[in-house]
């Protein structure tokens, strides 16, 4: 039998081979069950292993279990084959209505490890944060139950197999989602090329007396500077159990000066009962939690039988249909940032360790994003492991956190569409919701990535809206939106058409009026978080959706360095032009972590991932285009007249909740880089806003290859700050010939 428990503590002892515990009275006790573990595989669902001869990190993945084992992440999904066959690559009859076709030798995979235990306590519950394909349990020989969804933690109650001394844990995951019934999602992607099973998150045993704390949920309320706090209870016991319950409130490491708590709850249980308790605790004077100021508190809650502690951060996130704005704490706040689609990442042979290495994590979500000037991510199309989201509290960022969904709209025939067991999808979203809801970090529920399907706004979301009382918003994809202040996806992507092979999509045509409505017919507030369509593999070449993009815009016969340049320069056009019209709530490129591969359809900006190294070129014109104060020239001419004289226009915007006043610096340069021309303006832009400014610019007369910059600078923080827009141009005699 499987129960599933809904704590969140944090670990305060760690085992990495065995663990000897010294328990205490009445405090939870959790045990760090991370470290390296044998593994093994079977093709039949009981063989469990008699000889133990791999060993596999977890959290971790099976394809760095060694000694390797062979073809261990080869599966190819429905929507994969779906699109091998649409693209001609596979003949009709390779479509298949299952999960999809497995390459491997195997079905299961079998994790052990032992632990040790110097004294027990009445309950025993382990928790596994994240498993794929599914779980199942056994202690000591005992079977202990299943937990099949691969995206939300599974929590068992291990009590009466426990033991003092040794223990033997025994965990089975699917090898690949064709293991799963039917009705459970194992992920739908048509651009993931490998699944790799493992247990991908933390592995813990905690241990307490009665009663247990099932759950504890914080809801601020900055309105009155108070939290409301929802806590769950069970006794797992055979006799009553009369408690007080206890909650108090401190800064976590010290970053606030508070202590207050709630007056003490006379509550009693009966044998195997459960109680949810909601109390408002005030917390006078908060300091606020946001991307520029990350602060967080911890709650402590007792029963005299257990404890669990809370990390939360007073916020509050809500998007407004008649200003198309996203407001954080009361104020409008812009998005600006990435995407990062990890489960893709784990299909990329230098993936590794590299997910589960803390110091490549923070850098790869606090370091980078400083410089980059993102204060956003969205998730995308797969959960991430809970240490990621810890550190996304503590680094401030603002994470739209999607479910593994994206089922498209019957490209491939109304056939093929995935159908969702609608009871299954709840449990799992409820899960999901339960896992994170206390992360300030996750501001938005993001139910799927474009998919047609009403199932989620007519059944899904609207049945597990209500267990969050922070009251997030939901995103629905291209679905209508769900409640009357959702915000709705767009995904232009300008350079789709021609890589498809239509006609060629022209940068000049952003300097038309028509061209600035986004794609999403929606009076909704507006997130970007998917555009371009330039993507190339890390070392410079196409993927397999743009490699008759690339010939089309350079020639056949371009370098992987001239490619990588021109997709910097576009991206950070594209970015500046989207910004400049402030038509988006939040402006989010694609993608800033994925897998590379010959074969795959995107890819990421790293020169090497290892050492989290972007391409300089990209680097150098995304932080410029997502800069706070940013600057957007409207010029994408190929080519001018010499001496000739133009009306230019240049976007200055404004993210800031301040005046913003400084110099506009139109310049241009030579081949050599030496400034031929220059003119300079005062500008002046308003808190959280936007200014046009209009320079006649005389272009010179001598011709040749020239940079125009639009270069702004200001005063910020007692330094000055310096954002430049680039635009490439050939100066023509009037004839159109060069000198």
């Amino acid at each position: 039998m499987s129960t599933r428990f809904l704590f969140k503590s944090f670990v305060i002892l760690t085992s990495v081979a065995a663990s000897t515990l010294s328990l205490w009275a009445t405090d939870r006790t959790t045990i760090s069950l991370n470290g390296t573990w044998q593994i093994e595989d079977s093709k039949e669902a009981e063989a469990i292993p008699v000889a133990w001869n791999h060993k596999v990190p977890v959290p971790g993945l099976a394809h760095s279990a060694q000694p390797p084992f062979p073809q261990v992440d080869q599966f190819d999904s429905r929507m994969l084959l779906q699109n091998r066959v649409g693209q001609g690559g596979l003949p009709n009859g390779a479509t298949v209505y299952n999960a999809g076709v497995s390459r491997q030798e195997r079905n299961w995979l079998w994790y052990q490890r032992r632990f040790e235990v110097s004294d027990t306590k009445s309950v025993a519950i382990l928790r596994i944060n994240k498993a794929q394909f599914g779980a199942a349990v056994w202690l000591n020989g005992v079977k202990i139950g299943d937990h099949l969804p691969c995206f939300t933690a599974a929590t068992f109650d291990v009590s009466n197999a426990l033991r003092r001394g040794s223990n033997e844990l025994i965990v089975r995951v699917g090898a690949h989602p064709g293991v799963l019934p039917a009705s459970v999602s194992g992920g739908t992607d048509f651009e993931k090329i490998r699944w790799t099973p493992g247990i991908y998150d933390n592995v813990s045993l905690a241990l307490s007396e009665n009663p247990v704390i099932d759950g504890v949920q914080v809801a601020p309320k900055i309105v009155d500077s108070s939290i409301v706090v929802q806590t769950a209870l069970r006794n797992l016991g055979n006799n009553s159990v009369s408690f007080r319950l206890t909650q108090e409130v401190h800064g976590w490491k010290g970053s606030a000066i508070v202590n207050t708590s709630a007056p003490p709850r006379s509550i009693v249980l009966a044998p195997g009962e459960s109680k949810v308790v909601l109390q408002s605790i005030a917390i006078p004077g908060a300091r606020l939690w946001s991307p520029e100021s990350p602060n967080l508190y911890v709650l402590e809650t007792g029963t005299g039988g257990d404890t669990a502690s809370t990390r939360f951060g007073m916020r509050e996130f809500r998007f407004d249909t008649a200003t198309r704005r996203a407001y954080l704490n009361g104020h409008v706040y812009f998005m600006r940032g990435s995407n990062i689609t990890l489960h893709r990442f784990f299909e990329d042979p230098l993936s590794g360790t590299l997910p589960w290495d803390e110091t490549w994590v923070r850098k790869l979500l606090v370091e980078i994003p400083h410089e980059m000037h993102w204060n956003s991510f969205r998730f995308c199309i797969g959960p991430v492991p809970d240490q990621w989201l810890d550190i996304a509290d503590e680094a401030g960022l603002l994470i739209q956190n999607e479910y593994f969904v994206w089922t498209g709209h019957d490209w491939h025939g109304p056939e093929n569409r995935v159908h969702f067991d609608t009871a299954e999808m709840i449990r799992e979203y409820r899960e999901w919701m339960q896992d994170n809801w206390n992360h300030p970090s996750v501001v938005l529920w993001d139910a799927n990535n474009e998919t047609w399907d009403p199932i989620f706004g007519e059944k899904i979301i609207p049945a597990v809206r209500g267990l969050d009382l922070s009251n997030r918003p939901w995103e629905n994809s291209y679905n209508p939106p769900q409640g009357p202040d959702d915000p709705v996806e767009d995904h232009p992507y300008e350079h789709q058409v021609m890589a498809d092979g239509g006609p060629p999509f022209s940068m000049t045509t952003l300097e038309s009026p028509g061209a600035k409505a986004p794609g999403a017919p929606s009076g909704h507030a507006l997130i970007l978080n998917e555009y371009g369509w330039l993507w190339l593999n890390r070392n410079g070449n196409p993927t397999e959706l743009t490699k008759n993009l690339y010939p089309a815009l350079l020639g056949k016969n371009s370098t992987p360095e001239e490619r990588l340049a021109l997709n910097a320069y576009l991206l950070a056009g594209l970015t500046e032009y989207w910004r400049a019209y402030r038509q988006y709530a939040g402006v989010l490129h694609f993608v800033y972590l994925t897998s590379s591969d010959p074969a795959g359809y995107t890819s990421d900006h790293f020169r090497d991932v290892g050492k989290l190294e972007l391409h300089p070129e990209f680097r150098d014109y995304m932080s410029n285009a997502f800069a706070p104060v940013g600057v957007y020239l409207s010029f994408w001419q190929p080519s001018i007249e010499a001496r000739s004289l133009r009306s230019l226009e240049t976007m200055l915007v404004n993210d800031e909740d301040r005046q913003v006043e400084g110099t506009l610096t139109l310049a241009l340069e030579n081949s050599k880089g030496k400034r031929v021309a220059n003119q300079t303006k005062k500008f002046i832009i308003g808190p959280l806003g936007q200014n046009t400014i209009y320079n006649d610019f005389k272009f010179p007369s001598t011709t040749g290859d020239f940079l125009l910059r639009a270069i702004i600078e200001y005063p910020a923080n007692g330094d000055g700050v310096s954002t430049q827009s680039r635009r490439y141009v050939k100066v023509m005699r009037a004839t159109g010939k060069e000198n």
